[in-house]
């Protein structure tokens, strides 16, 4: 029997799973509502991964990038980037930006370009996230769509 997987648009249902997954990974989760969830990635019944978007206009913050543990290793991460970029084109979003503490290699790999705090678009900085949820020492990354 062959196990149903995919990625799709993520629910207020997708809620619990994603904040469990991003405790699990001990990933901020303060500030995480249903709203800015993007993308889950599922099998079966169960939520695998999980994106999150916050957009401005033309700019958009890549937010709560995060597999099971189960998963990692298997480009799903990845997977789910490459679709949230894709979401991000088709509504004329132009650049995503995001913070990390340990996974810039990760998003280099995929095209991202580390960029000086000073860098970031007033929209970016006025987050909570570039405010008070990242440390300072987070590293800014950006790609052109």
């Amino acid at each position: 029997m062959t196990r149903a997987s995919g990625i799709r648009t993520a629910t207020a249902a997708d809620l619990p799973a994603a904040l469990e997954l991003l405790r699990d990974a001990a990933l901020p989760v303060a500030d995480l509502c249903a709203e800015r969830l993007a993308l889950v990635a599922y099998q079966e019944q169960e939520i695998r991964g999980v994106i999150g978007l916050e957009s401005f206009e033309n700019l958009g913050l890549l937010r709560s990038l995060v597999v099971s543990r189960e998963t990692r290793g298997n480009r799903l991460g990845a997977a789910l980037v490459s679709a949230l970029e894709a979401m991000c084109r088709q509504r004329g979003v132009q650049g995503l930006w995001l913070l990390t503490i340990d996974a810039d290699a990760f998003f280099e790999k995929l095209g991202y370009v580390v960029r000086s705090r000073e860098a970031a678009p007033d929209a970016i900085r006025g987050t909570e996230e570039f405010s008070v949820l990242c440390p300072g020492d987070a590293v800014l990354m950006s790609k052109e769509l």
